[in-house]
């Protein structure tokens, strides 16, 4: 008799964690994506575009010269590798935030950055969690920069348009089938 009721017990618990695990915040991860992209393009413009930096083999050829070429270094292979490694530390400028009108959350950045002396958002519309906030946004950009790296920097390489919505709709799906402004978070 005991070993039946530990066997239902089990049985159920195991249903409890499958039903209970995978599931994610929409909202908090759609928003992460957002933000990488918004974040490393704005690190991207910070950077000086006539800075060049060698790229190739740098083994020399039969000639004596070497192989290699200058790219760009705002969009190169390791600028973007250093970017990425700093980008989730930036997620505590962002905060839950509700549209008045239509009552749509997403999280968007209510710090400044230097460059947008007094361009301060409304704080009425923000909710403000504290640090589980920060904190559940800082894991879902940990995560989804982990999961999608390689394909971030190919895509931040190409300098391609659209970036937001091939990352995080395409990409990754965690925004597929919401709509955002087109405005900057």
């Amino acid at each position: 008799m005991a070993s039946w009721i530990i066997k239902i017990a089990l049985m159920a618990m195991s249903i409890l964690i499958e039903t209970t695990e995978g599931k994610k915040d929409k909202v908090l991860y759609c928003s992460a994506c957002r933000a990488i992209v918004d974040e490393l393009n704005y690190s991207i413009r910070q950077i000086d575009p006539k800075k060049t930096i060698n790229v190739g083999a740098f083994r020399l050829k039969p000639d004596g010269s070497l192989a290699d070429k200058k790219v760009p270094l705002a969009r190169s292979e390791t600028n973007l590798s250093e970017l990425l490694d700093g980008v989730c530390g930036s997620m505590s400028d962002y905060a839950l935030h509700v549209d008045p009108d239509t009552k749509k959350k997403q999280y968007k950045r209510f710090a400044p950055r230097s460059s947008d002396a007094g361009d301060f958002p409304d704080f009425n519309n923000f909710k403000f969690d504290g640090p589980e906030g920060s904190n559940a946004l800082k894991f879902a950009c940990e995560s989804i920069v982990e999961e999608f790296e390689d394909d971030i920097i190919s895509l931040f390489a190409k300098e391609t348009d659209h970036v937001v919505e091939k990352l995080c709709n395409e990409v990754s799906d965690h925004c597929k089938g919401t709509k955002f402004q087109s405005d900057e978070l």
